[in-house]
């Protein structure tokens, strides 16, 4: 059965899991491969592209704003650019499905263009903050108005966009993007300064394109009206989706797990650091360097895991991946503390609240935190999980079946196709019984 047709999952417990597994192309790295093509001169060949839901809703609005995607078959896109001012005005508004990446990145895209545009979502988007990005965006001199802060978001085209200096007020990937992205557009320089690091995947991709962008300590700058220039672009597999496979590993691999071809780009592996902190036995294996961003084999065994407590600074390098560290939590011995994840509060849904209320609904101590959680690890029940319709839940909660005492029904999982279309595969191709049923 098709996942996005599918609302459950029963996952039934295991003894072990194992073998090897390759898991589809970096959702983060597919959406900023199809902007910066868009607005390129040339074509842009992508490879490893992720047929995600998001992924096509951002496919979708680059078509509707006059850019020519072509797919001649499997995983690759090419994508032939209109050049920085070829853009042109859609006739309806962007849905950008559930993808906030792609909303708020095409906030700081559209923003200087000399016509208006309207970003709209599904149900779950729409309900998200745009107000983080929309403030810079406006101190550049952009025309931004949202609904109470949330989608719609409507960008009024024709203003001249000017450079900024800009302290990010929290670390955030997506709003740092969105304002190099606007600052392409703009006159003199643009430079944002983070308080901790973020994923980078924008930065190298415009170097990539052939812009000049400058690093110096926490801050990132670029000087505006730089032309982008074609390239090949090969996406590696989505840490994000490897890491549910990576604790899999570490709680039910004896004879070892391996996921392959993975991007393991520093500003994205904290999981890994904050396993290893646990007592988890990983090794990464590099691969042949394909590009701006490097590529591994990442093999697990099963480790005895401890709690600890998290260091906040590796949170910002971990945020997507959160949720399945809390169920490596939930397994380990004595208590893990995690702190400055405010961040999940605003995600596709409360992630801290969804998660802490289906730890408890597996057995699992844990208090919610305004930033975090404490998680008391022990013995885990099955249950039902409400997962809120956030993909990330979902497939959490499905690895922990390899620790709970009877199956674990997941609620709400047809967005899973939005980040990992077939993991219901993947994931019995590695051990994990995962069935999928239609509502009741």
């Amino acid at each position: 059965m098709n996942v996005e047709a599918t609302q459950r999952y029963r996952v039934a417990p295991v003894q072990r899991v194992g073998g090897a597994v390759i898991v589809p192309g970096d959702k983060s790295i597919s959406h900023r491969a199809l902007m910066l093509g868009g607005i390129a001169e040339g074509q842009t060949r992508v490879s490893g592209f992720l047929q995600s839901g998001d992924c096509l809703a951002t496919m979708a609005a680059l078509r509707a704003l006059g850019v020519r995607i072509t797919q001649p078959g499997g995983h690759e896109v090419i994508v032939t650019g209109a050049g920085s001012a070829g853009l042109s005005a859609s006739l309806a508004p962007l849905d950008m499905g559930n993808a906030g990446t792609a909303m708020r990145l095409s906030m700081g895209l559209l923003c200087g263009q000399k016509f208006s545009s309207t970003l709209i979502g599904d149900a779950s988007l729409m309900k998200r903050p745009m107000e983080r990005v929309a403030k810079p965006l406006r101190l550049m001199g952009a025309q931004i108005d949202t609904r109470e802060g949330r989608p719609p978001v409507v960008l009024h085209g024709g203003t001249n966009l000017r450079g900024i200096d800009y302290l990010l007020p929290m670390a955030s990937a997506q709003v740092k993007s969105a304002i190099l992205l606007a600052g392409l557009q703009a006159s003199g320089i643009t430079r944002v300064t983070e308080p901790a690091p973020t994923r980078d995947h924008t930065e190298r991709m415009l170097e990539r394109f052939g812009v000049g962008v400058e690093r110096q300590g926490a801050t990132v700058s670029l000087v505006g009206g730089q032309k982008l220039r074609a390239t090949d672009i090969r996406v590696p597999g989505d840490f994000s989706s490897a890491a549910f496979f990576i604790v899999a590993g570490c709680l039910a691999a004896p004879d070892g797990l391996t996921v392959r071809g993975v991007g393991v780009n520093p500003t994205r592996t904290g999981l890994l650091d904050m396993l290893r902190l646990m007592g988890a036995r990983i090794t990464v294996t590099p691969l042949a360097d394909a590009g701006p961003e490097p590529l591994a084999d990442i093999t697990v065994h099963q480790s005895v895991l401890h709690g600890a407590v998290i260091p906040p600074e590796l949170v910002p390098l971990a945020i997507d991946e959160l949720p399945v560290l809390f169920i490596a939590a939930a397994c380990a011995r004595d208590e893990t503390l995690v702190t400055g994840a405010e961040e999940l509060r605003v995600k596709e849904s409360d992630r801290l609240a969804a998660m802490a209320a289906g730890l408890a609904a597996v057995g699992v101590q844990c208090e919610l935190l305004p930033d975090g959680i404490r998680i008391q690890g022990g013995a885990l029940r099955g249950g039902r999980i409400d997962s809120h319709g956030d993909h990330r839940i979902a497939m959490a909660f499905a690895v922990a079946s390899v620790r709970a005492d009877s199956p674990i029904e997941i609620d709400d999982v047809a967005n899973v196709a939005t980040s990992f279309p077939g993991f219901p595969a993947a994931a019995r191709a590695i051990g994990l019984l995962v069935q999928e049923s239609p509502p009741p």
